[in-house]
């Protein structure tokens, strides 16, 4: 067992009891300002299979202080990545808190998502798995990777999320402008119908997405900057949802 212990970075991990567990790590990114203490187990070294980890039932936190917000994130994300027509394991999955009152979420390619404080603190569980649905979906869809290639190559790990997210300026500057660009508004609607089927085969219907949607407008209204800013228009693809079977 290992022990984070730094301002500036905290790791949490999920262990499922067993001898075929998976492990979901989420994980606060360098350089901005975190107090905590973590402990942190092993990942387990034996790939789990899709449906050993199927429901996120049986997980126990290995972690303390605010080992919450992982305990939350590793319950919303389970089954969203155990319904994936790829899946990410879920020892191999990464989660960034994004220290920023804004709402917003991304996708940085290779099983890494971000979401921000803002996102966590203000909504609801099935706000969070409506908005981590859709960038599920930009994962299984490969439009990260279609968003490198277009990016001359760039590395979206070791750039960063700039534009996604400015208070990460100082972590690298340019990741995040590579996902704006990279996201077309056709991919943004794929996701949005991709996300729709992730959460039919997890157990949810449509309605998660759409209330996800409804509740960002509410809250930020179309203008507004994070998850607006780097998506089209909310009430255009509310629409799209709503016509969709």
């Amino acid at each position: 067992m290992e022990l984070y212990c730094n301002r500036t970075q905290a790791l949490w991990r999920f262990r499922r009891t067993g001898r075929k567990g998976a492990a979901l790590a989420v994980m606060l990114l360098p350089a901005l300002a975190f107090s905590a203490c973590v402990a942190v187990t092993q990942a387990p070294s034996r790939r789990a299979p899709r449906d050993t980890a199927s429901q996120g039932s049986g997980y126990a936190p290995a972690g303390r202080g605010d080992s919450r917000d992982g305990e939350r994130l590793r319950r919303v994300m389970v089954p969203l990545l155990n319904a994936m027509d790829r899946p990410c394991r879920a020892d191999q999955t990464r989660i960034g808190i994004i220290q920023q009152s804004e709402i917003n979420a991304a996708n940085a390619g290779n099983c890494d998502f971000y979401v921000t404080a803002g996102l966590l603190r203000r909504a609801s569980d099935d706000q969070l798995r409506g908005v981590l649905a859709h960038e599920v979906a930009h994962q299984d869809l490969g439009h990260v990777a279609k968003a490198q290639v277009l990016g001359a190559g760039l590395s979206i790990l070791s750039a960063g999320l700039q534009q996604l997210f400015p208070a990460a300026g100082a972590v690298a500057p340019i990741a995040g402008e590579l996902v704006a660009r990279g996201y077309g508004r056709s991919e943004e609607y794929a996701a949005d119908r991709h996300g729709v089927e992730i959460l039919r085969r997890a157990g949810y219907d449509k309605s998660i997405l759409l209330e996800a949607l409804s509740w960002i407008r509410r809250t930020s209204g179309d203008s507004g900057g994070g998850f607006l800013s780097t998506h089209p228009a909310l009430d255009e693809r509310i629409a799209a949802i709503q016509r969709a079977r």
